[in-house]
C-alpha cells in the first residue's frame, strides 16, 4: 500500500472506541472557562444575567488562572458581556501571547433566571415552590419564572458556539462564560447529555473545560480543571442552573 492510500484509509478509519473524532483541520478547539467568584456568589444570591462584579476571591482566582496560562497562544478570545466574565477574561488575556483582544458575545451569557435574580434559596422556597417542584420533575424544560429553561440556554448558547466554530476552523479559542454555558459546551461535545446528568456536572469558578467541536461531531477533551486553585480557598460550585445559588 502506498503512503497516500494509507493516509486515505487512516482518514476514514473509526477510532478504537467506535466513532470518528472531529477533523482538527476544520474543527475548533474551545477552552471554556467559568468566571471567578462574584459578590453574589459569596452572598448565595441567584444572578443569572444580573451584571455582578467579581469578589476579592474571584479576582485572586482570575489571577491564578492568568498565571497558569501565561504565554499560551489562542487564536481568539471571547467572553460573555456580563462583568464577572469579562473581568476574568481581561485579567487572563493580558498574560497571553499577543495579547489578543477580548471580544464580547451576548450569546455566551448565563441562563436568564427572571424573577429569581437577587434571591437566596430560602426566598425562592417561600415565593416559588411550584417552580422548585417542576424543576425536580423536569430540570431540562422547566423555565425559571419569567426567564429561561436549560433547553432555552442550550439553544441560545449552542448557536453562539456554532457561529464561533464556523469562524475559527482548525484554531484554538478561549471562551469566558458561566456554569450553565460550560454544561452546554459539554453537551455539544458529547452529542447531548443524558437526563438527570446536568446536576452531576459540577463546574467550579475559573475551571477550564476543553471541547473539540466539528460541524456535526464533538469530543470532550477535559472537564472542570481547576488545578490552579490548589493554593486558594475552595472554589464555588453551586449555580443557577441546578437550583442552587451561582
Amino acid at each position: 500500500m502506498t503512503s497516500s492510500s494509507k493516509a486515505r484509509a487512516s482518514k476514514g478509519r473509526l477510532a478504537p472506541f467506535g466513532f470518528t473524532p472531529p477533523d482538527r483541520r476544520s474543527a475548533a478547539e474551545f477552552w471554556v472557562v467559568r468566571h471567578g467568584e462574584s459578590t453574589w456568589n459569596t452572598e448565595g444570591r441567584y444572578q443569572g444575567q444580573a451584571d455582578v462584579p467579581l469578589s476579592h476571591v474571584g479576582i485572586l482566582q482570575a489571577a491564578s488562572l492568568a498565571e497558569r496560562l501565561t504565554g499560551q497562544h489562542f487564536d481568539a478570545v471571547y467572553t460573555s458581556d456580563l462583568r464577572r466574565a469579562s473581568q476574568t477574561a481581561e485579567a487572563v488575556a493580558e498574560r497571553l501571547e499577543g495579547p489578543p483582544a477580548v471580544q464580547p458575545d451576548p450569546g455566551l451569557r448565563e441562563i436568564d433566571v427572571g424573577e429569581l435574580s437577587g434571591l437566596v434559596i430560602a426566598d425562592i422556597r417561600e415565593r416559588h415552590p411550584d417552580y422548585l417542584q417542576a424543576l425536580k420533575t423536569d430540570p431540562w424544560a422547566t423555565r425559571r419564572p419569567g426567564g429561561e429553561s436549560m433547553e432555552d440556554l442550550y439553544t441560545r448558547s449552542g448557536a453562539a458556539f456554532e457561529t464561533l466554530r464556523a469562524r475559527h476552523p482548525g484554531q484554538r479559542v478561549l471562551v469566558f462564560t458561566h456554569g450553565g454555558v460550560v454544561r452546554v459546551a459539554v453537551g455539544l461535545a458529547l452529542g447531548g447529555v443524558p437526563a438527570n446528568a446536568w446536576a452531576r456536572l459540577s463546574v467550579t469558578n475559573t475551571s477550564i473545560t476543553r471541547v473539540l467541536l466539528g460541524e456535526n461531531s464533538g469530543t470532550l477533551l477535559g472537564f472542570n480543571d481547576d488545578a490552579h486553585l490548589e493554593d486558594l480557598i475552595e472554589a464555588t460550585e453551586a449555580d443557577d442552573v441546578l437550583g442552587q445559588p451561582q
